[in-house]
């Protein structure tokens, strides 16, 4: 019997020091290379040159392999962007860019290990941001407060953010499994604490009451999208994205279809929603049926007002030109407006909380409370949005319904005697 090897199973020779082989496999390409291993002995050699040929028999195995900024990069790119929505993979970008890239980049990504993972996350748990990216430096010299002058500031980032970092390179080592780059997924086998949800601290009925009033008193030109994501609980970039085809005035009901945001300095005007679940037909109580109405009057007249310099489109919320109102404007009017009802001011999204805890005080059943607000999951519903004090549940929903009621009865009497007090300018913005 010939003690020839046949073909394709490879050879082992002395190299260097040690001993080498090869085998000839599939790439993910499809073309026929061969994969070197080595070792110091004869023996470690040909272990290495056995499992390499068991690989091969399995299906397509790479003879090169990236490094972990290599691989991410190409990630990102064909994985991530064509699959998800803007915004997140812009978000997955600067993570990676910022988080894992200067302390994990030079890896290869077949020898991460789970120690590497590890160190990663308490290193990155310990960082100053600050130092790291040079945010106090590039700032200009009489600005310069902080880590530029030696006085590091400790902008470390929160457990949640250094979670999201390891869920991201968990995504990232997956993907390489299921391409068959890597036999497991090193992010995956650390354990972490999980890290606590912020207890938002939302308006009450009566603060919800006073920011409306004040804003339809002051003939707020946003009066309308405070009133949708108070009572319907919509997010700012589902209400600033929102047409007029959207909206059914007649059979009062609204569809989730766009939102609007700023990605990568571009805004975006996008045709989905957040989730599956957030494209819903919402039914438009009275206010949201008043404040519509009223907001398509004031926009007709500003295009009147604007002639030639009008951006048409079919957007509900726009500036005095026709132009999308800038999510970032939105927040600053929104915070303005607080600060001139007298009332707290809160981050926009937790308006939706404030939506949650009226449907909780109304006994609204949690399934339909989970459809008005969208959810994916009852358990979202159930254990972050519904924070209702207990001991003036029933008297402010008493209070709702009738200052709600009240506000848009006054709205009607009043429509031809409102001061002309605020007026929005060509950005969004109002004058006091």
């Amino acid at each position: 019997m010939s003690g020839k090897r046949g073909n394709g199973e490879g050879s082992i020779y002395p190299y260097r020091n040690g001993f080498a082989a090869y085998v000839w496999v599939t790439t993910p390409e499809g073309n026929r290379k061969r994969k070197y291993v080595y070792g110091p002995t004869r023996k470690d050699v040909h272990e290495k040159w056995l499992k390499l040929h068991n690989e091969a028999g399995k299906g397509p195995v790479a003879t090169t392999t990236p490094t972990l900024a290599q691989y991410l990069a190409y990630w990102l790119k064909e994985v991530v962007e064509p699959n998800l929505r803007p915004l997140t993979a812009a978000t997955y970008e600067t993570t990676v860019r910022l988080y894992v890239v200067p302390f994990l980049g030079s890896k290869r990504l077949d020898r991460l290990t789970v120690q590497d993972m590890r160190g990663w996350l308490n290193k990155l748990a310990e960082t100053c941001q600050c130092c790291a990216q040079g945010k106090d430096t590039k700032r200009p010299e009489e600005k310069q407060r902080c880590c530029a002058k030696a006085k590091c500031c400790r902008q470390t980032l929160s457990k949640r953010s250094v979670n999201d970092a390891r869920t991201i390179i968990r995504s990232a080592l997956t993907n390489a499994m299921v391409e068959e780059r890597i036999s497991k997924n090193v992010a995956q086998l650390v354990k972490i604490q999980r890290a606590r949800r912020r207890r938002p601290d939302p308006w009450s009925v009566e603060e919800a009451c006073t920011f409306l009033e004040n804003a339809q008193k002051r003939r707020d030109y946003l009066y309308a999208a405070y009133v949708l994501i108070l009572v319907l609980g919509l997010r700012k970039g589902e209400v600033l994205g929102l047409t007029w085809s959207d909206v059914d005035l007649d059979t009062g009901e609204l569809h989730i279809r766009h939102q609007l945001q700023r990605v990568r300095r571009r805004l975006l005007h996008t045709d989905t929603a957040k989730t599956e679940a957030s494209e819903a037909v919402l039914p438009l109580p009275d206010i949201c049926l008043t404040a519509l109405r009223l907001r398509r009057k004031e926009q007709e007249a500003a295009k009147v007002a604007a002639r030639d310099l009008w951006t048409e489109s079919d957007l509900v919320f726009t500036t005095r030109y026709g132009t999308p109102v800038e999510p970032r404007n939105f927040t600053r009017e929104f915070n303005r407006r607080c600060d001139r009802a007298g009332v707290r001011q809160i981050r926009v999204h937790d308006t939706r909380h404030t939506c949650a805890s009226l449907l909780a005080a109304l006994d609204v059943h949690p399934r339909i409370a989970m459809q008005i607000l969208r959810h994916s999951e009852i358990a979202v519903t159930m254990e972050v949005y519904t924070h209702v004090p207990s001991s003036e549940t029933r008297r402010a929903l008493r209070k709702l319904g009738k200052a709600l009621g009240g506000s848009k009865q006054k709205g009607g009497k009043k429509k031809g005697k409102r001061k002309r007090e605020e007026r929005p300018d060509g950005d969004g913005r109002q004058e006091p």
